[in-house]
């Protein structure tokens, strides 16, 4: 059994199995996820729905001021830039003949998708992973601080992988089936016991698979 399926088994019987619970349009995922960048789930849900709330359909948020963004998103923090960055992806696909229906990369091969994705303003590799990921059901693998120190301690990646170099890194692991449900786990792992800060080795259901078990428990 290959080392990433006996980690996986192991974070299954400490936390159960994870299926995708929903499917948000590729579009409300995008703006979501830009939406949950360096703040909490809590206050980028409400951002959202303040902003699909207040502004209705993304035609209307696309052509609304950006000071308007920026006020209805307020509570996700960052807004003045998030409000840029959400205008600036809307007016892009504004633009494109297949308007805000992004389903059409779901045919291309996964490289090339992320890379359109990325061509819009503020989506990097993980955004652009989390769209495909959760919305399109490709198996691109988001990797976020939490998933970047698990596989660092885990030696999936090496200690100097960038967060960018790690999803490539990580997707090369991953039998495609098990992609959702390894990301959602190692940043549950990564959230309760294998902490940036005095994480809990003693209490971690995967030290045998970890060399840096000896190191951290001191």
């Amino acid at each position: 059994m290959d080392r990433i399926d006996k980690i996986l088994k192991l974070l299954i019987s400490a936390y159960g199995d994870r299926t995708p619970a929903r499917r948000l349009e590729p579009v409300d995922e995008l703006v979501l996820t830009i939406l949950s960048q360096n703040t909490s789930d809590i206050n980028s849900r409400r951002a959202f729905q303040s902003l699909t709330v207040s502004l209705g359909g993304w035609d209307r948020v696309a052509h609304a001021s950006r000071a308007r963004v920026a006020q209805a998103i307020r509570a996700g923090g960052l807004a003045d830039v998030k409000s840029r960055y959400i205008l600036g992806a809307l007016q892009y696909l504004a633009k494109q003949a297949v308007g805000y229906d992004l389903h059409f990369l779901k045919d291309m091969e996964m490289w090339e998708a992320r890379a359109w994705l990325m061509r819009l303003p503020g989506v990097g590799m993980k955004t652009a992973s989390c769209v495909l990921l959760f919305s399109l059901d490709m198996p691109a693998f988001p990797v976020d601080t939490h998933v970047l120190r698990v596989a660092r301690r885990l030696g999936l990646v090496a200690p100097k992988t960038t967060a960018d170099s790690a999803h490539l890194e990580m997707e090369r692991l991953m039998q495609p089936e098990d992609t959702y449900r390894c990301h959602v786990l190692m940043i549950e792992h990564g959230r309760s016991t294998c902490r940036a800060r005095n994480p809990l080795c003693g209490l971690c259901i995967i030290s045998s698979q970890c060399p840096s078990y000896n190191k951290l428990k001191a």
